[in-house]
């Protein structure tokens, strides 16, 4: 029997970024924010991200750790990886298809 893969749903910018940002490791709700902002040079809101946090936690593509001093780390599953994978899979053929058509070499 094969386990359903959840979507990242109807938010999925965050969720991915997210999801990359865990990719290498358990991080707190700050720690995210930091490393999103440095990895895209755009803020994401502590709103948005503990939004898109419970729904992550919630689709079981990552779960809450203990807390370290009052601060809630996150990791990524094992699901949550695999759909990263896919995702990001998925966004490189469509990033490639579309250089490709601008007569760009994809390397």
């Amino acid at each position: 029997m094969n386990p359903t893969i959840p979507e990242l749903g109807r938010f999925a910018e965050p969720a991915l970024l997210i999801l990359v940002s865990l990719s290498d490791g358990p991080k707190h709700g700050y720690a995210i924010m930091t490393d999103l902002e440095d990895g895209t040079g755009r803020p994401m809101g502590p709103g948005t991200l503990y939004a898109a946090l419970a729904r992550l936690e919630e689709r079981g593509l990552i779960e809450a750790l203990e807390p370290v001093d009052r601060r809630r780390p996150y990791r990524l599953t094992a699901i949550g990886a695999t759909v990263l994978a896919e995702q990001l899979d998925q966004l490189s053929a469509f990033a490639q298809l579309g250089l490709r058509r601008l007569g760009r070499s994809t390397g």
